[in-house]
């Protein structure tokens, strides 16, 4: 069985929310197909900045590279928030980034420490509990809105991730499994928002170096040797680390250095 708690609430959210431009809107659905799409939907509609959609479950909620992300109904977060300024392609890719390491964030308040796998995974103990996905609709060269999209996995059990996901279960976890207990859902989201504003206003600040350089210093994959898959074609090579935009750099087996900017990843060390 499933561990349950209470249901996801906007007001039990608004209690511990601090962000002053994510979260001020939040839309909450028992079932949506993905929180991405219903965003997308109203962001059409013209939903301002800010704007957050979450559910209880997603039908069809997906990762990078089309991937299935497992939804069931009440025990994980599935949360996509929009976000309307002067965004360029490259940046919009960062914020992908942005919202890994505001996960990372939450996840640290309650007591567990994650790592990043590029180019937006969180893992704990080497299995991944949370992704993130961008979608950004870009006219002229200029992005008209991005919406981030995250899912991670609080209170599903390991067994529920085996059996669901196959031997690829294996490599995934909750944090409720590494904490040793159950996650306050709500509590979660609050910190989720409150973090992803944080890092928004870092990079307002600072700037795109600023949040490449934090991902560099969180990051588990540099030094490690890895499997590039990028559509048909893979190679092995070892991870330098990032450049200034956040794609991968890779040095071959022929000693070649490489820039990865899409496909898989996967460490053979």
């Amino acid at each position: 069985m499933t561990t349950s708690i209470d249901r996801l609430s906007v007001e039990a959210i608004h209690h511990d929310l601090q962000a002053t431009s994510v979260g001020q809107r939040i839309y909450l659905y028992d079932e949506v197909d993905s929180t991405n799409a219903r965003l997308r939907a109203l962001a059409r509609a013209g939903a301002t900045d800010g704007t957050v959609v979450l559910a209880e479950s997603q039908r069809v909620g997906r990762g990078r590279l089309g991937a299935i992300w497992f939804s069931p109904d009440g025990v994980n977060l599935y949360v996509s928030v929009l976000f309307r300024r002067m965004l360029t392609p490259t940046t919009a890719r960062l914020f992908s980034f942005i919202a890994s390491l505001a996960i990372g964030d939450a996840i640290n308040d309650e007591g567990v420490s994650p790592g990043y796998r590029w180019p937006n995974d969180v893992l704990i103990d080497g299995k991944k509990v949370a992704g993130v996905l961008g979608d950004a609709e870009i006219n002229d060269g200029r992005v008209d809105s991005l919406i981030l999209g995250a899912g991670v996995n609080l209170n599903v059990t390991p067994s529920e991730l085996r059996e669901a996901l196959g031997a690829s279960g294996r490599f995934a976890s909750s944090v409720a499994a590494a904490a040793k207990r159950d996650i306050d859902r709500n509590a979660f989201t609050a910190h989720y928002l409150n973090h992803l504003d944080d890092w928004v206003a870092r990079w307002t600040a600072d700037g795109a170096g600023a949040i490449v350089a934090a991902w560099r210093d969180r990051d588990i994959l540099t030094g490690c040797r890895v499997l590039v898959r990028e559509g048909t074609a893979e190679f092995v090579g070892r991870v330098i680390g990032l450049d200034s935009t956040g794609y991968l750099i890779v040095r071959d087996s022929l000693g070649h250095r490489r820039i990865v900017s899409y496909g898989e990843i996967r460490a053979t060390d």
